[in-house]
């Protein structure tokens, strides 16, 4: 059998996936069930198959945590400390998704004990270098806010104006003009009238709002 010279890295995919649950920016955490770190909650990922590519990969990994396919992922930043994973030399790519919160179906997968979401700011201690990825892919989503329309990647087929601007104000964790949001958010020409309304409370109906185009992020500087 033929043999390199030099011996190859294991590569695997690692994904912050990200929600909007009670008012709060949440990081979905598995608690793995395996060594090393047994016990320890970690992000959802593991190793590619040797006939998928990177991508293929983390989608199979979202899919397999969450039940959910189709839904926005990018690519994040790749990790090559030759100490990250004390059981071999592995690489790991990571990943970054953004899911809305009614559409989520969660169980634990083979090499996982539970699943959980937790607040950036009740986050326990992580597996490997995972709280390193959790902090760039927060950075990344924050960043994208100014120039795109990534934030609406959380909100359910249809949406109130305030509950776009509700995205907003969680992620970036403080509060905005209304008017000057709505004004904002229908100069993007990214979203159009259901023609339905929704009433919320004593306030007179809101009219509903959906994505033209739903999976696309555009670029608006």
């Amino acid at each position: 059998m033929f043999q390199y010279e030099y011996p190859h890295p294991a590569v695997t995919v690692d994904i912050t996936i990200f929600t909007i649950r009670d008012n709060q920016l949440k990081l979905l955490l598995i608690r793995r069930a395996l060594d090393p770190y047994r016990g320890r909650w970690a992000l959802p990922g593991g190793f590619i198959n040797m006939d998928e590519d990177l991508e293929s990969a983390a989608r199979r990994e979202l899919a397999e945590e969450t039940g959910l396919s189709g839904i926005y992922l990018e690519q994040l930043y790749t990790y090559s400390k030759p100490d990250r994973d004390p059981r071999e030399r592995v690489i790991t790519v990571a990943y970054y998704a953004l899911i809305p919160s009614d559409k989520l179906r969660l169980y634990a997968a083979t090499d996982a004990e539970a699943v959980g979401w937790f607040g950036l700011e009740e986050l326990p201690k992580l597996a490997f270098d995972h709280a390193e990825i959790v902090t760039t892919a927060h950075e990344r989503l924050v960043a994208k806010l100014d120039y795109s329309t990534l934030g609406f990647q959380f909100l359910a087929d249809e949406f109130t104006l305030m509950e776009l601007q509700r995205v907003y104000e969680i992620i970036l964790q403080e509060e905005l003009d209304k008017r000057n949001f709505r004004k904002w958010a229908l100069a993007l020409d990214q979203i159009e009238e259901t023609g339905e309304q929704r009433r919320d409370g004593p306030h007179r109906p809101a009219k509903l709002y959906r994505v033209k185009s739903p999976g696309t992020v555009a670029i608006i500087k």
